[in-house]
């Protein structure tokens, strides 16, 4: 494949690329020499698991990959611990680095169900970082004015709020910049919140006597509410690690105008010839398929289906909820059961959705959070979510 052909497979989906005319120099000179290109993307674990958005950026890595070029998948654990400050309206509460090392670990396992092994280093930014002096942290700050910093639009905006600007976070764009500078990486992948940090990582591999690196920019995937960016913390993802009914429900769920932009993002298909072939529930259907397939197998796709089918159109029950034994004399909280159980992640979670009038009991809301089941029957959260109590 030549370069201009492997171009227009990487453009697919993206929002911006500095330099186009750069990036298409780069994949001849690689086709010329045969020498893979050095694809760079951090990801910091500040979250114990992969959504749909981070696939975004995964899957324009695997086309990297498929294209003969090695990635780098950066695993900013040094980094998380300043927080990235992109788009963020307030500092980042801290995190631990027990937090943080577990999340890496579920990271490593998690990636390879789109990346290629063969072809992909994970490293760790903490590797160098720690080993700078302070000697070599003076030499990096002194690449950047303060004026350029304070100019960025989010930090800008903070001030405005008199809200404060750590001067950490300062450092946040001038260490993920040196990550490029260190692992000299030809490209990197990220969001386009990420813009500053991509350019900044740009000066200072130049001030490094480096060739800047190419930079592609990939659009955020909205969540499920089809509103903001898809977030664990706003409980508007789709993780890869889920069940395949969750993954398939939640993709059900979701916007017809979204459903397109997940066609785009996180799929090879030909979108103007699905619009042209399905009608809109179809192609969800086959939009929440691919996802399953992808992160199980066609046959645990069809089953989603199936299962989705059954509960929604047909207002049957799951085959495979789990079950909960209770004991008729000594009756437990409702909300108990959900915690317990982990159909819900935490208490105040559970009353939540009690006070939203979305959990039932036998069919009937349940009213409050200290409400009782004290006979057998079935509980259901939300839409998808059962448990069946015996």
């Amino acid at each position: 494949m030549n370069a201009s052909e492997a171009l227009a497979i990487i453009k697919r989906g993206t929002a911006e690329i500095i330099s186009e005319p750069q990036l298409l120099e780069l994949l001849e000179k690689s086709n010329k020499s045969n020498t893979p290109l050095k694809i760079k993307a951090g990801f910091d674990p500040t979250a114990p698991d992969i959504h749909l958005g981070h696939t975004v950026l995964l899957k324009k890595l695997r086309q990297f990959q498929d294209l003969g070029h090695t990635v780098f998948f950066l695993i900013g654990d040094f980094t998380a611990l300043i927080g990235d400050p992109s788009g963020q309206n307030q500092m980042r509460p801290e995190m631990s680095p027990k937090e943080i090392k577990l999340n890496s670990q579920t990271y490593k396992k998690q990636v390879f169900k789109i990346l290629n092994p063969k072809k992909t280093r994970i490293v760790f930014n903490s590797k160098w970082i720690n080993k700078l002096s302070i000697g070599s942290l003076m030499q990096l700050v002194s690449k950047v004015s303060v004026s350029q910093l304070v100019a960025r639009a989010d930090f800008k905006q903070r001030l405005s709020e008199g809200k404060e600007v750590s001067l950490l976070e300062f450092m946040y764009p001038l260490l993920q910049a040196y990550d490029s500078v260190f692992l000299k990486a030809d490209i990197e992948i990220g969001g386009i919140d990420q813009k500053f940090n991509l350019l900044m990582a740009r000066q200072i591999q130049e001030s490094f006597n480096q060739t800047p690196q190419s930079v592609i920019m990939m659009p955020l995937l909205e969540g499920t509410d089809g509103v903001n960016k898809m977030s664990k913390s706003l409980g508007n993802y789709i993780g890869i690690n889920e069940s395949a009914s969750e993954i398939f429900g939640k993709t059900m769920s979701i916007s017809d105008e979204l459903m397109w932009k997940f066609y785009e993002l996180l799929t090879t298909f030909d979108v103007a010839k699905i619009k042209n072939d399905l009608q809109p529930m179809e192609a969800k259907i086959n939009l929440a398929k691919y996802l399953v397939a992808e992160n199980y197998d066609k046959v645990t796709a069809i089953k989603a289906e199936e299962q989705f089918k059954k509960i929604f159109s047909s207002k049957e029950l799951p085959e495979d909820m789990p079950i909960f034994k209770i004991d008729e004399n000594n009756p437990i909280a409702i909300l108990e059961i959900l915690t317990t159980t982990g159909l819900i992640k935490s208490g105040n979670e559970g009353r939540r959705l009690i006070k939203q009038g979305a959990v039932y009991f036998n069919n009937k809301r349940v009213q409050s959070d200290t409400e009782k089941a004290n006979q057998p029957g079935i509980v259901k959260v939300g839409k998808r979510k059962f448990i069946k109590l015996v």
